[in-house]
């Protein structure tokens, strides 16, 4: 099967070159119940508006029929040699978008594409709109909601900006930034993540649009030990790009630690002070954690700029 097959549509070749007002990238994995709907819906909206549009369906090598069913609509479909991941997936998109605004949604039927035209008209004011699922009806399974709760709070605190919504799928962004970033956007689900705090950490504004988000139609892609992942990842990006953030504060609770187990052996012994290794390993440990931290602040400013997707 050919790596590379789209199927012809109304943004086709054989048309003139122009530069479209938006791209619509939706990575699809096993998708077959739902792609269809959700790809008739979407350009039920944005039909009715004014924006010059194309839908980029990108299966990630699907097993069922998610491929077939979407090269039947009118939307161009790539296909992944193999299975390479949600973030590969979007990644492929952006590089074969025909237009600098793209916006990203999930094939499952779980965003509102009314939203669309709302957050592009907000695009312009920020470099990223969010879809934030903080609206009336939003379904998303309880047991995941104490770890989502966790995860966002971290990466609010470390991005220093209180973040709503920290891995929803519905965004409007502009494709140079992924591209500015592309050299460590994953290929797994932490995409999104991981730009989210690429772009705050580097001083660049996010909107947050509130959302509905429906029950998603078929099974969840995402796995519990995805969360442990998501951790990891937020501690990375920090480091990468904001790392005073943890090395501050893993220094402060070993100094802590030592000065309040020194104060103790003082006081267990006045008359000869007696301080012990492990006090001093907490103060030196502190401080070398902090020199740790000031060299990486110092290569964090040095520039990460790198283009790998050359025009």
């Amino acid at each position: 099967m050919s790596t590379q097959e789209p199927t012809s549509t109304p943004n086709s070749d054989a048309e003139p070159k122009r530069r479209l007002d938006v791209t619509i990238v939706i990575p699809a994995y096993n998708e077959e119940n739902a792609i269809e709907a959700e790809i008739d819906h979407i350009h039920q909206v944005m039909g009715a508006t004014e924006y010059s549009y194309e839908i980029i369906i990108v299966d990630d090598h699907s097993a069922d029929r998610t491929f077939e069913m979407a090269s039947n609509k009118e939307c161009r479909v790539l296909r992944q040699p193999r299975n390479m991941g949600y973030g590969a997936a979007l990644k492929r998109g952006f590089r074969d978008a025909k237009s600098d605004l793209v916006i990203i949604t999930d094939a499952d039927g779980t965003y509102p594409a009314e939203d669309m035209p709302r957050m592009l008209a907000e695009a312009g004011n920020y470099d990223m709109i969010v879809g934030s699922r903080t609206g009336a009806n939003v379904h998303i399974p309880l047991i995941r909601r104490p770890a989502k709760w966790f995860l966002r709070m971290l990466a609010s605190y470390l991005a220093e900006f209180m973040i709503p919504d920290l891995n929803s799928g519905l965004r409007v962004i502009r494709r140079d930034h992924v591209r500015r970033f592309a050299h460590i956007l994953p290929s797994g689900f932490s995409f999104t993540t991981t730009i989210t705090l690429s772009l705050l950490c580097n001083e660049m504004t996010v909107g947050y649009v509130p959302i509905d988000y429906k029950k998603r139609i078929g099974a969840s892609k995402i796995r519990a030990t995805d969360a442990y992942r998501f951790f990891i990842l937020i501690l990375r990006v920090t480091v990468l790009f904001n790392p005073l953030r943890v090395f501050l504060p893993m220094g402060l609770l070993l100094f802590l630690s030592g000065v309040g187990k020194m104060t103790f052996d003082i006081s267990q012994s006045m008359s000869s002070p007696n301080i012990s290794d492990g006090s001093v390993m907490g103060i030196l440990g502190a401080i070398l954690i902090w020199g740790l931290g000031l060299l990486a602040d110092q290569n964090s400013k040095l520039g990460l700029d790198r283009d790998r997707w050359p025009d």
